[in-house]
């Protein structure tokens, strides 16, 4: 089991993308700035995402968005649709946001690995997890960082977009 960790490890470090994310990364902290680190889909961008990835930013100096290949995206179950937008596109997307300093994508279930490499300052997740649940919580811990959560803006979700969508369709189609 650990040589596989290893070996997923090696890869994921591998990318030319995590590369120079970590190198980035290790000249913001001999900057001594404070590094947050979330995850997520970002499928549909919209008013409930914007809200927590500020939130999530002023947390810190550097803030860092793991986003979700399709691959990942559709192992997570949120239904054969998902991801509604692919990830070149949704990695522009969430790019292009004022608050976001860096974006990587990660293929895994988890970001584990990311974070285990990045070692955040802090690390944060919407308000439906608990904090002791999070992915990479041990980790964060253990170097001394902080773990949160942020509440949803209530109302907003990509799963009511698209069942809204959905239902204006089929009332025009009927």
């Amino acid at each position: 089991m650990l040589f596989l960790l290893l070996l997923e490890f090696k890869v994921v470090m591998n990318t030319h993308q995590t590369q120079e994310l970590l190198a980035q990364v290790a000249q913001w902290k001999i900057a001594n700035e404070t590094i947050v680190f979330t995850n997520g889909c970002f499928d549909i961008l919209h008013r409930g995402h914007v809200d927590y990835l500020t939130k999530a930013a002023l947390l810190g100096t550097k803030l860092i968005v793991a986003l979700n290949t399709d691959a990942s995206v559709k192992r997570l179950g949120k239904g054969s649709s998902r991801p509604l937008q692919d990830e070149d596109s949704r990695l522009h997307i969430i790019k292009s946001l004022r608050c976001v300093d860096a974006v990587i994508l990660f293929d895994e279930d988890t970001p584990l690995l990311l974070i285990q490499a990045i070692q955040p300052n802090v690390l944060v997740k919407g308000g439906d997890y608990e904090i002791q649940n999070i992915v990479g919580y041990t980790t964060v811990i253990a170097n001394g960082g902080k773990v949160l959560t942020i509440p949803f803006l209530e109302g907003y979700s990509t799963t009511r977009i698209e069942q809204k969508i959905i239902n204006s369709f089929t009332q025009h189609n009927t």
